[in-house]
This record gives structure tokens, sequence and C-alpha cells, in this order.
């Protein structure tokens, strides 16, 4: 993964939710969809957020490390889900160009913030430089980290994911909206 110098990391960190507000700006004006468009990026954007979801339920910030369900797979499943549910949008819209805006603020504004949340971790959980060593940060593969830890609705609610399905659900509508105009 790339690596990002900390006083840059820290700077766009803070730009994790204006960038989401430009991206769902370029989202609104830019996207031109059509029914084969919202039917191909539709399931992939769903997909992503599902993986969201699983995440959240099985996420205790800052109590527990999270190593069950997909962080059993890859360290950063909300992150992945993220990129997939953007994807999904940017094929929906019919916009390489806003695939390619998606894209960079991944790279630019994510990544390093991914960088300063292992920062965090590895002070806060000690177990959390093995876990490092047995799970990848991005790429996911076959679980090679034991948890048993199960699915939490009430985590799902304290994580406050549901806020990501209104997200998707208005972003989905709007779509279908434009489509049909």
């Amino acid at each position: 993964m790339l690596r990002f110098a900390k006083p840059y990391a820290d700077c766009v960190a803070r730009l994790r939710v204006p960038s989401g507000f430009l991206l769902v700006a370029a989202f609104g004006w830019f996207s031109d969809p059509d029914a084969a468009s919202l039917a191909a990026g539709l399931p992939v954007a769903l997909c992503g957020l599902l993986l969201r979801a699983w995440a959240a339920g099985h996420l205790d910030k800052n109590r527990k490390l999270a190593t069950g369900g997909p962080y059993a797979c890859t360290r950063n499943p909300l992150y992945i889900g993220t990129l997939l549910v953007a994807a999904g949008l940017a094929i929906a819209s019919r916009r390489s160009g806003l695939a390619l805006l998606f894209g960079a603020i991944f790279v630019l504004v994510y990544l390093p913030a991914i960088q300063l949340e292992e920062q965090h971790l590895r002070k806060l959980f000690p177990e959390y430089a093995r876990y490092a060593e047995r799970v990848p940060a991005l790429w996911p593969r076959r679980a090679r980290y034991p948890a048993a830890e199960k699915f939490q609705f009430a985590l799902y609610m304290k994580n406050k994911e549901y806020q990501a399905l209104a997200g998707f659900a208005a972003g989905a509508l709007f779509l279908i909206w434009k489509a049909l105009m």
C-alpha cells in the first residue's frame, strides 16, 4: 500500500466528509443513467453496502479489535465496501469521469486515512501487529485469522451504518428519477 507523510494524512483525514459532499454534488450534476447502467451498477453498489453492514456489525470501535466476519479476510472491509458503493454508482451514472474522481479521492483521501487508523489501532491494541501480519490491508483473501465473533445488529446500529443505507437509497432513487427524466 502507498505510504503517505503523517502531516498529509492528518490533513486529508479531515477532508473525508467534505470530499463526500463534493462527490455527491458532482454525481448529481454529471450523472446520466439509463436502464442498462442502473441494472449493472446498482447491484455492485448494493454489494458494497452489504459488506459495510456486515463489517459494522462486527466493529466495536476503540473497545475491541475487530477480527471476525469480514475482518478475518481484510483489515478494511468498510473501506472496500465504500469503494464498491462508489464503483457501482459510477457504473450506474454512465460517466467515466465520475469513476476517475471517485478513484482519485479514494487514493488521495481514504488511503492516508487508513494509514492513520492503523497507527491508532497499533497503539490501542497490542495484538494488532500479529493480526496485521496475517490479514491483508485491502485485497481480501480467505480467512487467516481465527475469530469467533458473530454479527451484532446492536453494533450495526451503534456505528450508525443505517446512514449509509439511507444515502444509498437516496442515490439510487435519484439515479432512477434521472433515468426516467
